[in-house]
């Protein structure tokens, strides 16, 4: 006390090394919350800034995609749809693959393209490939006003599966954060990764059952096929916006362990790697 009067309390800020097996800071994560979410809002619009058609960009990418799908795999090779017509089968699942792709591809680039800020200035650099991933959702919420109009002009209800959606939509959040960490930090140090990603995310929508259905899968591969998290995340929304088949829990059950372990090792690499991002970016 000077003159009587308390004197206010200085802050302290202790700095020390962090726990071996400590993946994330949360505590600081919270702290910075509100600075993720102006990055994820200044993503969004530079993104849609000066463009003439905005928001329906997030639309036509998946539109496009679902006519070129129905016309060559579903009218000329005839690929099975679980009996509902093939454009709202193929539309449903492109919807979650559209936003996993984008999410992983602008996620890879994003430390070597955001070097002139973490750089110069500190916040949790986890927020700099987490920023696409959660930008990326409101593409996908602008893109499923086509498909009410699809379930709409098919006369498709909803069944009460599709209260498992939030369940779903997460396991595909997850692993596009999980793979999206991954990425970005392995592209930081390997140029060749960049290039890399735009290839292997074509190839993995192949994969997944996007422009054909998981009923085509053996029994006896099914477990395997679930190690695929987007296999489980796509075939489950599908199941629960259509209707038409039963909830694939095993696929989505060992997708969500896959997508932990994916998630999980990627923070625990991310963090280990971090600390040489500004030398090598």
């Amino acid at each position: 006390m000077e003159g009587g009067v308390a004197s206010p309390a200085v802050p302290t800020t202790f700095i020390g090394a962090r726990k071996p097996w400590q993946v994330a800071d949360w505590r600081e994560v919270v702290e910075y919350r509100d600075l993720l979410f102006f990055l994820v809002l200044r993503d969004v619009t530079v993104v849609y800034k000066q463009t003439v058609l905005g928001f329906a960009w997030a639309l036509l990418n998946p539109f496009f995609s679902m006519v070129v799908f129905t016309v060559i795999f579903g009218r000329l090779v005839r690929v099975p749809s679980d009996g509902v017509p093939y454009a709202i089968f193929s539309y449903v699942a492109l919807l979650p693959w559209t936003y996993f792709s984008g999410a992983v591809n602008t996620a890879s680039t994003s430390l070597i393209q955001g070097t002139a800020i973490f750089t110069k200035v500190y916040f949790p650099r986890i927020f700099i490939p987490l920023v696409p991933v959660f930008s990326k959702l409101v593409d996908v919420a602008v893109a499923t006003l086509l498909l009410a109009l699809l379930m709409a002009w098919y006369h498709v209800v909803p069944s009460i599966r599709i209260v498992a959606l939030p369940l779903l939509v997460a396991l595909v959040v997850a692993t596009a954060a999980g793979a999206g960490i991954w990425l970005s930090a392995l592209a930081v140090q390997y140029r060749d990764v960049r290039h890399a990603v735009p290839v292997l995310t074509q190839l993995l929508m192949y994969a997944a059952p996007v422009v054909w259905p998981a009923s085509v899968i053996p029994a006896r591969f099914r477990p395997v096929y679930g190690l695929y998290p987007m296999a489980g995340a796509i075939e489950g929304i599908r199941a629960a916006v259509l209707g038409t088949t039963p909830m694939p829990w095993d696929l989505i059950g060992i997708g969500w362990l896959s997508a932990v372990v994916l998630l999980v090792s990627s923070l625990f690499y991310y963090r280990r790697t971090e600390r040489v991002f500004a030398d090598v970016a």
